[in-house]
């Protein structure tokens, strides 16, 4: 699971569209593998010379009595075998709430008296429920950073930073990859308690997941921190309209409410401002609609383009509107493989929807005047802002050209929303699809909505 994260526009190549930022890094669903992993990882081992653990007293290895606190991350590629070693650790304990409970006092990980881990009352799996009521800013657990489980923490964190160099990668997850897959497959590993709440990883439905600690805002430049799995909070479900908010320290890490939470109510952490194509993409869940406040659908940028040009005439309209484009790529507007992001209650890309609008619609003169001079100083009009309430209010020109571009982006889509709908109000049918199909069927017709509200506001 993951703090909250911030949304912001990030431009590459030319393509700006609104990204998580800070958001939590997930493991991709593994795969079944033979045990002691999978080639690369037995690679990766005997590389390091690092002995696949066996059972016995020779591979146990203990952490640090205080490690240092994590530090530097990335996300990237989850190695599958870890899918088969995740069930061997802590096995043994037939209650493993108990035993979880147990490691949370030897270690120093304190949970408030008003809550409890249990699968009872939760949306999936385990999660935490208030056995009282809880109001805002109570603190519900606190996590000290030598619980926490990183490439700083492992058994073979000595081993990792001296081999930091070998083991650097794009992802930046390759260290904490080798230190989960160490730690899982030792019998005496200190985390073996935590690791039996985990489901069976070869049966997810879903990616595993870790946090990602944010930097500072005056940090923003440096490389981000490195990922890291944080006992109690990742048993938290995730809601867009979460009740509990993860606080970070130098301490320690707090789980603290951030509204009412009535007796016998689940307690949800946020994943981040994640629409639900990023929830499906990295967690393997969707919000139903109309539940997912940070849902989006996405207008291909290229689409508008198309829809402006089934308004041309003649070729010489043709030549004008390819000049207008490739004048909106110098400004960094748009790109081929840009999309224009649409929310429910706001244009996340609004600055590049609103100017490609401006640009694709004026007049051939004003077009040449604001070519010559690079554009023209801010000089936004509040009747041209994209605001989803002022859309309606927007020129005849610039709602004819969204609204063609919204027909021609539901035109991609296998069904329609009726389809769609009529899915979702069949109980006997919708307990027929898989649980991916499912998933995929809300992503698709949250989308769906937000393309038809704009249908109706450009109406």
């Amino acid at each position: 699971m993951a703090t909250q994260a911030k949304r912001r526009r990030v431009s590459c190549g030319g393509r700006r569209r609104h990204t998580p930022l800070r958001r939590a890094s997930p493991l991709p669903r593994p795969q079944r593998r033979p045990a002691h992993g999978c080639a690369a990882c037995r690679g990766s081992l005997a590389a390091l010379h690092i002995p696949s653990p066996n059972p016995g007293p020779s591979s146990a290895h203990a952490p640090p009595s205080s490690p240092p606190p994590a530090s530097s991350s990335g996300r990237g590629r989850h190695c599958a075998c870890l899918s088969q070693v995740a069930g061997l650790a802590g096995c043994e304990d037939p209650t493993p709430v108990a035993g979880f409970l147990r490691w949370c006092r030897r270690v120093g990980l304190e949970l408030s008296p008003k809550v409890a881990v249990s699968r009872q009352g939760t949306v999936a799996g385990y999660g935490m429920v208030a056995r009282e009521s809880v109001q805002p800013g109570e603190l519900l657990f606190a996590v000290p950073r030598a619980a926490l489980l990183s490439q700083h923490t492992c058994s073979i964190s000595g081993l990792l930073e001296r081999e930091r160099g070998a083991l650097q990668s794009q992802s930046g997850w390759v260290p904490l990859l080798l230190a989960l897959l160490h730690e899982l497959q030792a019998p005496a590993s200190p985390w073996s308690p935590y690791f039996a709440l985990w489901p069976e990883l070869g049966r997810l439905e879903h990616p595993m997941f870790c946090f990602q600690e944010p930097l500072e805002e005056e940090d923003d430049e440096k490389e981000p921190n490195s990922p890291l799995m944080v006992p109690a909070a990742d048993v938290l479900n995730h809601l867009a309209n979460h009740n509990a908010n993860l606080e970070y320290s130098p301490n320690c890490l707090r789980m603290v409410a951030t509204q009412p939470i009535p007796k016998g109510h689940e307690i949800f952490n946020t994943y981040g401002q994640m629409a639900n194509w990023q929830l499906i993409h990295m967690y393997g869940f969707a919000e139903p609609y109309p539940d997912n406040t940070d849902d989006t659908a996405d207008i291909q940028m290229v689409t508008v383009r198309e829809a402006a040009l089934q308004g041309t005439k003649v070729e010489a309209e043709r030549l004008l509107l390819y000049e207008r484009w490739d004048f909106l790529c110098k400004l960094e507007m748009v790109g081929e493989e840009g999309a224009f992001v649409i929310g429910r209650e706001e244009v996340l890309t609004e600055e590049e929807l609103a100017m490609t609008l401006k640009v694709l619609c004026m007049p051939a003169e004003e077009f040449r005047e604001f070519k010559d001079q690079d554009g023209w100083g801010d000089d936004k009009r509040e009747e041209d802002s994209l605001t989803i309430t002022n859309i309606p209010k927007l020129k005849a020109s610039w709602r004819r050209l969204l609204r063609d571009s919204v027909l021609l982006t539901l035109q991609t889509y296998a069904t329609d929303l009726k389809t769609e709908q009529d899915l979702l109000s069949s109980k006997e049918v919708y307990a027929t699809l898989s649980w991916r199909e499912q998933q995929a069927l809300q992503v698709r017709y949250g989308q769906k909505m937000i393309l038809h509200q704009l249908l109706e506001l450009t109406n």
